[in-house]
């Protein structure tokens, strides 16, 4: 008969008859957890933190989460400016809303000009009062 227990200090033992066996287990990573260093006062820093926070919300792998902490600290530290910082966000960015942030293909918006646009309302409006 075999069956197994799990200890405290994350080991697993299989206990078979008259022997046991103990194999240690990978602990589990603690979560990462957001870095609260916001500046309201700072605009540009507030709206890169912003930013961050969003990402960060949104991150599901404890890698990600821990590159977007090093770039918002190293931001806040001075040692990248924000163009870096928003330029390694961005992959991260990408990753969360890629219809967005993906640049498949720019969404087309059609325009007109004025002038058209009234010769257009004119005939329509036109053909309207005369039931066309």
């Amino acid at each position: 008969m075999s069956y197994m227990t799990e200890e405290a200090n994350n080991s697993k033992e299989t206990h078979n008859e008259g022997e046991t066996t103990t194999t240690p287990t990978a602990p589990e990573a603690p979560p990462v957890l957001k870095t609260l260093i916001d500046r309201p006062s700072d605009f540009r820093f507030h709206a890169a933190y912003m930013t961050y926070s969003d990402a960060f919300d949104k991150a599901t792998s404890a890698d990600i989460k821990q590159k977007l902490n090093e770039s918002i600290t190293a931001l806040s530290s001075e040692q990248i400016d924000y163009e870096t910082f928003y330029r390694q966000i961005s992959q991260y960015r990408t990753e969360l809303n890629p219809d967005h942030f993906g640049g498949r293909g720019r969404p087309f918006i059609e325009t007109q000009r004025k002038k058209d646009w009234r010769k257009r309302e004119e005939r329509a409006s036109r053909n309207k009062r005369h039931g066309r």
